[in-house]
């Protein structure tokens, strides 16, 4: 008896062995964890679950939606309150369809339907990364949306008409860049979350794709052809640089986009970077332009004057100012969009250029929300929309009270 207890436990401590040298085994590799780095940082994960700078991915977040406000949950691998519980599985269906562990659906301020063209790989890299952070006891704090949006039940219904899961497909008539470029702003970078219109239920108008769209109090610019309001007069070169930078002849980042270029874009690989210019290049304009009648006189005359005293000395008369210092007015695709939003917002709270390791040096601009009435803004808003050959719809007094009004 005592021989085969022996043999038993010998056995045992053998199997014991076998399986804790297969857990070390199947630890994810230090390639794979900087892999998973990389694309966290290309899907700018941090952006939306990091509330506490001091707890990265810990969550807490508040993201504001039309339908009320939700709160990024927790990526550390928290084993209560973070994902440190979950299995590969897990979190494949979570990023690729929109499931919680427990079958309950998650609202698309999550932006599954943009994830689910990634492939399993990519996504078990990330979890390899997430896997590497300090587990951050930070529960989950519940939506806050209106009635009755609030029963996730109903998402089954937007899954069923507005979610279509399935990998990215390449192009075998396009080149490898293109390809890249096209898996990472509809897959994993989730540019049409900002700049895709939405319909009633939040859901992208496909047939818009990335043609503008209002986010938080600002405008997401065109990122398709559009020859005013869109990127056809940008180069790749243009579009490369404004992502690692911040800034190049043509504009300069704000507001979320900033944000996006600090957390993610300045921090992507040269190729990925270019191969997103290569891929925005090629998109027609998804939608016209809005025809702009022209500005009123006295309109224009008075937001001269007030170009003339408080923006000529950056700016200049021509509106050229110093192109990655301050950036130049005629020609700027942002400052003619339909949607005035981020122009008013940068005139009513001012701008910070951003930095980044390509482009350190700052430059700032002045708020004007107390110096200046509604009427006023009105009136210089329209004129550098629609001097030096801009064209831009007009704005009214009544626009500018409500944009001062959503002031952060």
């Amino acid at each position: 008896m005592r021989t085969i207890l022996a043999g038993s436990a010998l056995a045992g401590l053998a199997l014991c062995s076998a399986v804790g040298g297969a857990a070390r085994a199947a630890e994810p590799s230090p390639e794979l964890i900087a892999y998973g780095k990389m694309l966290v940082e290309a899907g700018n994960c941090a952006g939306c679950h990091t509330a506490d700078p001091a707890k990265p991915f810990a969550g807490g977040k508040r993201i504001d939606t039309p339908f009320g406000a939700i709160y990024a949950p927790n990526l550390t691998p928290d084993r209560d309150f973070g994902i440190g519980a979950w299995t590969d599985a897990d979190f494949t269906r979570a990023l690729r369809y929109g499931l919680a562990p427990d079958g309950s659906n998650y609202y698309p301020a999550f932006p599954y339907p943009y994830f689910t063209r990634m492939t399993k790989d990519d996504t078990l890299a990330i979890r390899a990364y997430l896997g590497t952070l300090a587990p951050v006891a930070n529960r989950n704090k519940p939506p806050e949306l209106r009635w009755p949006f609030g029963y996730r039940g109903l998402m089954r219904v937007w899954n069923y008409l507005y979610f279509k899961p399935g990998l990215f497909e390449p192009d075998q008539s396009q080149s490898a860049a293109w390809n890249r470029g096209g898996y990472l702003v509809t897959g994993l970078g989730h540019c049409g979350a900002c700049h895709t219109p939405k319909n009633y239920f939040g859901a992208d108008k496909q047939a818009q794709a990335l043609s503008g769209n209002e986010v938080g109090g600002w405008y997401a610019p065109r990122l398709d052809g559009a020859a005013r309001t869109g990127l056809k007069s940008w180069s790749a070169d243009d579009i490369t640089e404004y992502l690692q930078s911040g800034r190049n002849a043509k504009s300069h980042a704000g507001g979320p986009m900033a944000e996006v270029i600090v957390n993610s874009t300045s921090k992507m690989s040269d190729a990925d970077v270019r191969a997103i210019a290569v891929y925005l290049k090629s998109l027609p304009p998804a939608r016209r332009e809005t025809i702009v009648t022209p500005a009123d006189v006295a309109e224009m005359k008075a937001g001269q004057a007030v170009y003339a005293k408080l923006c000529v000395a950056c700016h200049e008369a021509d509106g050229t100012g110093s192109p990655r210092i301050y950036p130049p007015l005629p020609g700027n695709a942002l400052l003619q969009s339909v949607n005035p939003s981020s122009t008013l917002r940068i005139i009513l709270d001012g701008a910070h250029t951003v930095t980044t390791p390509r482009a350190p040096n700052t430059a700032e601009m002045p708020a004007y929300a107390k110096q200046l009435s509604d009427d006023e803004i009105a009136a210089v808003t329209n004129y550098i929309r629609n001097s030096w050959g801009n064209a831009g719809p007009m704005v009214t007094s009544a626009q500018v009270a409500k944009a001062r009004k959503e002031e952060p």
